[in-house]
């Protein structure tokens, strides 16, 4: 049993959590922005009153929020997480920032005498609570090697990427492929369902074929059905796109596609759905073209 420090429970957070406690770890909570979840509680977690106090209990801390300027100051704040560590403890971010900002706080971690390895996922709330997320792992072979017992209990897909930054390199280019097979699935049931063709059908169809993806699987369902509740929320598949965006010109090379349907994205925030589940990118085509796909 490991003692694991967990700051950041919300939506993918509290399922990640669970499914530590459920392989045996004794979980240590923030209340530094709110109450712990009372579920993990009754499980038997404890909840201290900032980041410093779970950095002093745990081995391993855990970071899941939502972004680069949560984890700085999760870590960094007056009574943060970087205060409470000692040399060989373990820090892992598993929120999807900037690859950037995560190689200087790796650096400022490691002079601490403690490890960092950034960890973001991919698989959603459905992943989160199934425990079979995609875990993308920057960071020492030998502080993965530690940690990968608690990465089995979140996830199934656990591949070492490279050094720190690397994981979130990795996640930042698995947004880019998510939301561009979005916008194509978007796109294709729009035309179908515009030229007169019923979308659910040629879902069925496509489906068969090598135009066949998970994304067809899923979202091209919601999208057929407008069941838009949030497993992964548009702004903050913003928030991603952006970061590829920023490193693209960084890096000085273009993402054309990357940024037209971060301009999609943009106009479902324009009519209100930010929160909507990013599947909904299809209500921004279709609040261009002025027909829906659900009002046949």
């Amino acid at each position: 049993m490991a003692k694991i420090g967990f700051i950041g429970t919300g939506i993918m957070g509290q399922p990640m959590a669970a499914n530590l406690q459920k392989a045996g770890h004794q979980l240590f909570l923030s209340e530094h922005h709110g109450k712990a979840p009372q579920a993990l509680v009754d499980d038997g977690a404890v909840a201290l009153a900032n980041p410093q106090q779970v950095a002093q209990e745990a081995e391993f801390i855990i970071v899941m929020v939502p972004d680069t300027p949560q984890v700085d100051d999760v870590l960094f704040r007056k009574d943060g997480v970087a205060a409470g560590l000692s040399p060989n403890k373990v820090v892992i971010d598993m929120s999807s920032i900037s690859p950037t900002a995560t190689k200087a706080f790796a650096a400022k971690i490691n002079e601490t005498g403690a490890q960092y390895l950034d960890a973001p996922v991919s698989g959603g709330e459905v992943g989160a609570k199934a425990g079979t997320l995609s875990i993308m792992i920057g960071g020492e072979p030998q502080t993965f090697e530690r940690a990968l017992p608690l990465f089995q209990a979140m996830g199934k897909n656990i591949t070492l990427v490279g050094g720190n930054g690397d994981g979130q390199t990795a996640k930042v280019a698995n947004q880019i492929i998510v939301a561009l097979n979005i916008q194509a699935v978007a796109e294709a049931l729009l035309f179908a369902s515009k030229n007169g063709a019923d979308p659910a059908k040629v879902r069925e169809a496509l489906m068969g074929g090598f135009a066949s993806s998970k994304i067809l699987e899923v979202h091209g369902e919601r999208m057929i059905k407008g069941t838009f509740d949030p497993g992964f929320r548009i702004n903050l598949h913003q928030k991603d796109l952006n970061l590829a965006l920023a490193g693209a010109k960084e890096l000085g090379i273009n993402l054309p596609n990357t940024a037209g349907t971060q301009q999609v994205f943009s106009t479902c925030t324009a009519i209100g759905g930010g929160n909507w589940d990013h599947s909904a990118l299809i209500k921004g085509l279709e609040h261009m073209a002025n027909f829906s796909i659900r009002d046949k």
